[in-house]
């Protein structure tokens, strides 16, 4: 029966999620469980292509990133793939009705890291437009399930959203994009000198996505709202952590959250959400 296979794939996908990133599983937990599965597939469809550019070291990386571009078309127009992940991100794909025009996007950033790239102005709001907010109108997608009034007036939130939560991980990250993977995401930044205020200005711009995108979260539908404010939360508390952090120390370190804190998060925001704070 193709419901085994349908319900492995979701499965595979979820397991993928939990694999690779406790925050986000712990925030897709506070989902409703109806619209778990679909965030298990965007988040494992979108690990699939990011682990191609930044982990599969001596392997032909651009051929299996057309591969995937290629075998992500004939899933949606198939309506079928026999690889899990596909599997699922389709069958998202058509119950949600996301857009091809995210999908492509999400790709082409998925492609600038494929070669160096010095990035000015434009390719830097280009990348993170392809590699983070588009995810969030993915996700969003899911959320309103079909209402487009609501997508259309919370786009703009989840877009913010999407580029604070990509611009922290690019400052947690910074030691091994850089370092590991020759890559310098911030315009015209000098890596060897990265000081407190290219650090400062720099936080000033998530410190405003993330003060506009909660006007947003606040606006969600209840099944997505404690679940978004909690991956909201836990990347504030890593945003402060990196806040407290030298410029120096950053460069050379990758900050992190432990898993007590991530819990104490969770029951914090599941308590604003209870009393109605959010």
């Amino acid at each position: 029966m193709k419901q085994l296979f349908d319900e492995l794939s979701f499965k595979i996908s979820k397991e993928t999620t939990k694999k690779y990133s406790t925050s986000f599983s712990l925030g897709i937990l506070a989902l409703s469980p109806g619209i778990r599965p679909a965030i298990y597939a965007v988040y494992g469809y979108v690990r699939l292509a990011d682990e191609i550019v930044d982990s599969f070291h001596g392997y032909d990386k651009e051929r299996l990133l057309k591969r995937l571009r290629k075998q992500t078309i004939q899933a949606i127009e198939e309506k079928i793939s026999i690889n899990p992940i596909l599997h699922s991100f389709q069958e998202t794909v058509h119950r949600y009705q996301i857009g091809w025009e995210l999908i492509d996007t999400f790709l082409r950033s998925m492609e600038m890291d494929l070669l160096p790239v010095k990035y000015d102005s434009n390719l830097y709001k280009t990348y993170i437009m392809g590699s983070a907010e588009v995810v969030g109108l993915m996700c969003l997608q899911v959320f309103v399930q079909g209402d487009n009034l609501a997508y259309e007036s919370l786009k703009p939130y989840a877009m913010q959203l999407g580029s604070a939560f990509q611009k922290v991980n690019f400052l947690r990250d910074l030691k091994d994009d850089y370092q590991l993977l020759g890559r310098i995401y911030f315009p015209n930044v000098d890596m060897a000198d990265f000081n407190p205020q290219i650090k400062s200005e720099i936080e000033k711009e998530i410190e405003k996505e993330f003060r506009e995108a909660l006007h947003g979260i606040k606006h969600l539908p209840n099944s997505a709202k404690l679940g978004v404010y909690l991956a909201y939360s836990y990347y504030i508390s890593l945003f402060r952590k990196i806040q407290r952090t030298s410029a120096k120390e950053i460069v050379n370190q990758r900050i992190r959250i432990n898993n007590g804190k991530k819990i104490s998060l969770m029951m914090s925001s599941y308590f604003q959400f209870k009393m109605a704070l959010i």
